[in-house]
């Protein structure tokens, strides 16, 4: 009886230990657990120790701080091994924003493993943010037009907007329609008077924004002023403004005796935003040589002095300007800025 039964467990254990009835074992890999937020891409892998006859699906679902679709795009929800091979792989790919972030981690597992027995179920990978903010305001540099100071979304991460006078005409030509800057058809000497804004920065609200110069508030932008990025703005002193003027925006003074009132013999020009906060100031009296003409910078919008400190230049005596004496709203060649 002894032998019989000896020879029955052995044949159990001969059954039982059939390598056709040992499942495979998958481990999970990645080719780099660290991935960068800038449009990166790492390999996820399910390797086994052994082939099989049959092909494998092996699903997986993502947990932790990121965010899939959000932070991280992946080129399928499960991995396929084909008959025959010992691994497979999805791509994972890291998505780009604009935020300054910690550390965010994706951690994979595998949902269900019907076909496989499982070495390792979860891997995790570190997002690492690509962003930097060197003045600390919230905004990171790629998109600050100030990175080394700190400022206010809405003025693109400057401390004020990025708003500049381009061209100024304090002194209209008295030579008839010379100096009928407004192309209203008629000279008047405080109705052609004309500042002109360039926004370098982003699209800024300056409604409430006001135009001073050393003795009043000349001007109050009204409400729904919105001047877009790269966006010019004309201020006549008066008058009914008659042209397209390179599709600026034009308003006509609008404060203290209806005029801009700039004095030949030097003043001063503020602009404030709503709050009150000095935006810009322009200081007429260096150019106050009474020239019929307006000054512009040269070139448009340069913000750099040439060797004698020199930025605003008369119009016409510059070379691109063929003579124009002024170019409200446009580039000193007339040509539009945008």
């Amino acid at each position: 009886m002894k032998a019989k039964f000896y020879s029955i467990l052995c044949l159990f254990f001969l059954i039982s230990c059939d390598t056709e009835d040992i499942l495979p074992a998958v481990t999970l890999f990645v080719d780099n657990t660290q991935l960068s937020e800038d449009n990166e891409t790492v390999e996820l892998m399910a390797v086994l120790n052994s082939t099989v006859d049959n092909d494998i699906v092996i699903p997986f679902s993502f947990s932790g701080t990121a965010e899939e679709s959000v932070d991280f795009s992946v080129s399928a929800n499960q991995i396929q091994i084909s008959a025959g091979n010992l691994q497979g792989s999805v791509l994972i790919t890291s998505i780009q924003d604009n935020e300054t972030e910690d550390v965010e981690q994706i951690t994979i597992s595998i949902v269900r493993a019907n076909d496989v027995m499982v070495l390792s179920s979860d891997i995790t990978i570190d997002l690492l943010d690509d962003d930097s903010d060197s003045d600390g305001d919230g905004i990171v540099d790629a998109e600050d037009d100030c990175p080394e100071e700190a400022g206010y979304p809405e003025y693109n991460g400057c401390p004020q907007p990025l708003i500049i006078i381009n061209e100024v005409l304090y002194d209209p030509s008295n030579q008839g329609l010379d100096g009928d800057a407004n192309g209203d058809g008629e000279y008047a000497q405080d109705d052609d008077e004309f500042l002109e804004f360039y926004n370098m920065g982003g699209q800024i609200d300056i409604s409430g924004y006001t135009i001073s110069d050393a003795a009043a508030i000349r001007h109050t932008f009204p409400s729904g002023t919105i001047l877009p990025e790269n966006g010019v703005l004309v201020v006549f002193g008066g008058g009914t403004p008659t042209g397209s003027f390179g599709g600026a925006i034009i308003q006509v003074a609008n404060g203290f005796e209806d005029r801009l009132n700039m004095n030949n013999a030097g003043d001063m020009v503020t602009m404030r935003d709503s709050n009150g906060n000095e935006i810009l100031t322009f200081d007429i009296e260096p150019l106050a040589n009474n020239p019929n003409e307006s000054y512009t910078r040269y070139p448009d919008l340069n913000q750099v002095p040439n060797e004698n400190g020199d930025i605003f230049f008369q119009h016409a005596g510059i070379p691109e300007a063929d003579g124009r004496l002024f170019s409200p709203g446009t580039k000193l060649d007339g040509t539009n800025f945008n």
